[in-house]
């Protein structure tokens, strides 16, 4: 069905409007309720409902964020509904009715409540007030009174004084508590509401009760990914954590609303970049490169002004949310339909959502690069992870202890060689010895320099129970032929080829408990004498 939308910037018409309807005693209008959001990264899309009686000729969508799309307006309802035309207008939300958020009703309620404090301390130190200047007057015309009423009125004032100072008190101490009530309630509230609401407005024809339905793009609201790691050591296994991370600022609260996180990117390009031409030509005496530069001068001048209109563009657009980039690799985005109905307020609270958890096997290994740090880390190599991980944080912990965060990319990480490291591992003692480095002359009338490097290094368990113990070594690599490496390892390397990188050197072996293991790695670089090197570590 074709629907015709019609756009107004100002409120005049709107005043215009509800002022006719006043003056007619039209019926109250009801109120939509948001149903379901679809949260993606800087964008959300919006479903709100409206529920109108048989006989309606028109459905009016109030309060919303003055920051939506009108090309992203889609009316729906069911085939007795004819939809016709579509207005959104934009108004002052002080001028609006009804727009006030239920957290603004809740401080109009403390206030009153702090004013009502505030009234009952000044009565009672009025009061207080009147007592003391009564206890400090000077007798009247018929002087002292009887010495037996003077007890008497000294006891009724002293008691008087004390009932008086005893509730002012306690008024104090309520006045105190509404005030700082109202200040918690004022820091639910965030930030500022946008100072405009949206209206929509649907013309329509309806013979009986209906559902409308409206569907709307805002802009601003996001979510990221962040993940939390727990690795049980007796177990060998991973607990991995989704969580998204939501934060909104639309000015409408999203109350128990069925909430739909995707990985799409709807703000991203939708098409790719074709193909630069690409011209080879001679280029023209320098007489004529100069004409051809002064004729171009003006359209440089002309055009410099772009970046300013972008620039101002880009100010008056609503401030995105900080949060990691997510990053969606395929042609399918992952979706993440949360089971409950959850409620995000408006003002930038973020609030932590958990997605799912699964258990993944690991294999637990020791790895230690001695040359760089003597010390051994906690690695839990994981298989390859299905569906879509989109990159973010990391929390991890080890038995139950907080050991450090990370950045988690299952997209671009090895994670079945590199695995996650969970922390130092205290029980692997690694041990260096002084490198050791000789320079001599060799080959036939010495006319070779050579240069003989070696490195000696032990690894110590001191678990219980054996472990997978990984060493990493980097050895020098030549870059060109007047460089010759030759390379002695012992024990006899398991790669020299780490993670596809040439010169990492690897020895993977099981390392019993209490027993120690030494390795040495010894490197000759032969060069033609006189040759410099350049060396890069």
């Amino acid at each position: 069905m074709l629907s015709c939308f019609r756009y107004a910037g100002g409120a005049a018409a709107l005043v215009a409007i509800t002022s006719t309807a006043l003056a007619a005693g039209a019926p109250a209008t009801p109120a939509s309720t948001i149903r379901a959001v679809t949260l993606y990264p800087g964008v959300a899309s919006v479903e709100r409902v409206l529920r109108l009686p048989a006989g309606s000729t028109q459905a009016v969508f109030a309060c919303l964020p003055a920051q939506l799309d009108p090309r992203s307006l889609q009316v729906r309802s069911d085939r007795s509904v004819r939809i016709g035309e579509v207005n959104v207008q934009t108004l002052e939300r002080r001028i609006a009715t009804g727009c006030d958020s239920a957290v603004a009703e809740r401080i109009r309620s403390a206030q009153d409540d702090v004013a009502r404090a505030q009234a009952e301390v000044q009565g009672l130190e009025l009061a207080h007030t009147w007592l003391t200047t009564q206890a400090g007057a000077a007798p009247g015309t018929q002087g002292l009174p009887p010495p037996p009423q003077i007890g008497a009125k000294a006891q009724a004032l002293r008691r008087s004084a004390v009932d008086t100072l005893t509730q002012l008190a306690r008024a104090q101490r309520s006045l105190e508590e509404r005030q700082q009530a109202l200040e918690r309630i004022q820091a639910e509230q965030g930030s500022v509401q946008s100072e405009q609401v949206a209206m929509v407005r649907v013309t329509l024809a309806s013979a009986n009760a209906a559902d409308i339905h409206l569907h709307y793009q805002v802009r601003g609201p996001s979510w990221g990914p962040s993940y939390r790691a727990r690795l049980n050591t007796e177990t060998a296994t991973v607990e991995l954590e989704r969580l998204a991370l939501v934060a909104q600022t639309t000015g409408e609260d999203w109350r128990g609303v069925a909430l739909t996180l995707s990985t799409g990117q709807p703000l991203a390009a939708s098409q790719g970049p074709l193909p630069r031409p690409w011209t080879l030509d001679v280029p023209p005496p320098p007489a004529a490169q100069a004409e051809m530069n002064m004729a171009s001068a003006p359209m440089v001048a002309l055009s410099a002004p772009a970046p300013a209109l972008r620039k101002a563009a880009s100010a008056d657009a609503a401030p995105l949310p900080s949060f990691e980039a997510v990053a969606t690799e395929g042609a399918y985005a992952t979706q993440f339909a949360l089971p409950q109905k959850v409620s995000i307020p408006s003002g930038g609270e973020r609030v932590t959502l958990s997605l799912s958890a699964e258990q993944v096997p690991a294999v637990l290994v020791a790895r230690t690069t001695p040359m760089r740090e003597p010390h051994a880390w906690l690695v839990a190599q994981l298989p390859k992870l299905s569906g879509d991980w989109p990159a973010g944080p990391m929390a991890l912990e080890r038995n139950q202890a907080n050991v450090g965060q990370t950045r988690f990319d299952p997209q671009s990480s090895d994670f079945e060689r590199l695995g996650l490291s969970f922390g130092r591992d205290d029980r692997i003692v690694v041990r260096t010895e002084p490198v050791k480095e000789l320079t001599d002359t060799a080959g036939f009338m010495q006319g070779r320099s050579e240069r003989s490097i070696e490195h000696r290094f032990s690894v110590e368990n001191r678990h219980r129970q054996p472990i997978v113990l990984q060493v990493l070594e980097a050895a020098p690599v030549a870059k060109n032929a007047a460089i010759r490496v030759q390379t002695s390892f012992s024990p006899n390397a398991t790669s020299t080829e780490w993670n596809g990188q040439p010169g990492f050197v690897l020895w993977e072996q099981e390392l019993e408990a209490q027993s120690s293991k030494a390795f040495s790695a010894k490197y000759t670089i032969s060069t033609e004498k006189g040759t410099q090197v350049h060396e890069q570590r």
